[in-house]
């Protein structure tokens, strides 16, 4: 859906709140993530997995007849109750299976999954909402994500000695906000995933300036590109170690925003989407691995909605100054892509740093 929401929010008359449509999402998914955090750890990842997939599902069915603007914008905010949960419980699953040894190679294998729904999903959607309606996509959506649900019944829980939902569980404190133990790595995915939010608000619209009509044919590429990458970049974090890895992927994600900024032909834009999606290969299953080295295997929930509690508020900050800086008007798309390039820059001095500190 997500390269044919702002057209859709144009069409409803928000054309103005286009930032909003991932910043709402965002601001959600990272309220929700301590929540969702303490839950994978104490009453299993699988409930709290089914969970996030059945938002999906009923969100989707929404959004036909909350048609105001205000409708929209507040189903966008429920909606990312999904993200808030999902993946943190996903990425529990996903270590407690594999031997640490591997633990980036697991990360990177888990997020082809993600990677091949993310390539084909916004071709199709886009595809749905040409030939037939935008209502027509909202559907098929909630269809995928049953699907999801449906095979999530079906896998084991890996948790030693999952608990019975108590509303309890619900009551956090301060201390079970963020794990100490991520601060780095979550610092990193704010940086970094400033350009996530710079990206799913603005090029859809740099797609259509540009002539390319099929605004997910951007996103397939990117996706693609990720996908090529995955296979390799856990094994690769694995054996050179998680500082070094993420050092050269963001000098690689610096270059891709320098390229989308000055892009002025489909070719150009369509390379800065490969070289992107390169970059973000590398860095999601290499911080997600980073994180589950850093922290104690009973808070591995915590640390891990940790980390996307920083990943959140990067794609929604992302998202909203690139709205602000764009704000329709096309020769402003070199300010909006400029800016992560100038966050992934602080990532990169950073890490080297770090890096430096920790031979000594």
């Amino acid at each position: 859906m997500i390269p044919e929401l702002p057209g859709y929010l144009t069409k409803l008359g928000g054309a103005e709140y286009k930032g909003l449509i991932i910043a709402l999402f965002t601001l959600m998914a990272g309220i929700s993530r301590p929540f969702s955090g303490k839950l994978t750890d104490t009453i299993g990842r699988v409930p709290v997995m089914v969970f996030g997939s059945l938002v999906c599902v009923v969100c989707s069915l929404l959004y036909p007849l909350l048609t105001s603007v205000v409708g929209f914008l507040l189903l966008r905010f429920v909606h990312g109750f999904s993200t808030g949960f999902k993946p943190t419980a996903t990425s529990a699953y996903g270590a407690d299976v594999v031997h640490e040894s591997r633990r980036g190679e697991a990360m990177g294998a888990l997020s082809i999954g993600y990677t091949l729904g993310a390539s084909a999903g916004p071709m199709i959607g886009s595809y749905l909402v040409d030939f037939f309606s935008y209502d027509t996509m909202f559907y098929i959506s909630s269809a995928f994500a049953l699907g999801s649900v449906i095979i999530l019944y079906n896998i084991k829980e890996t948790l030693a000695e999952p608990q019975k939902f108590a509303w309890k569980y619900l009551r956090i404190k301060r201390t079970e906000i963020f794990d100490r133990s991520a601060l780095r790595p979550s610092i990193i995915t704010l940086l970094m995933c400033f350009s996530i939010g710079t990206i799913l608000t603005v090029a859809p619209d740099l797609s259509e300036h540009l002539g390319l009509h099929n605004k997910g044919i951007f996103f397939a590429f990117f996706t693609v590109a990720s996908l090529v990458i995955r296979f390799a970049a856990g094994k690769i974090s694995d054996r050179f170690g998680r500082i070094p890895v993420l050092i050269g992927s963001s000098l690689v994600l610096i270059f891709a925003m320098v390229l989308m900024a000055i892009s002025n032909t489909v070719p150009m834009m369509l390379t800065a989407a490969v070289i992107y999606g390169l970059s973000w290969g590398v860095n999601s299953p290499t911080l997600s691995a980073w994180t589950i080295d850093l922290c104690q295997p009973e808070n591995r929930g915590k640390a891990i909605a940790s980390m996307y509690i920083a990943l959140e508020i990067g794609i929604g900050t992302g998202a909203l100054f690139s709205g602000w800086l764009y704000d329709n008007i096309p020769s402003n798309f070199i300010y909006a892509f400029a800016l992560p390039g100038i966050f992934a820059l602080v990532a990169f001095v950073l890490l080297i740093k770090w890096q430096k500190a920790d031979h000594f």
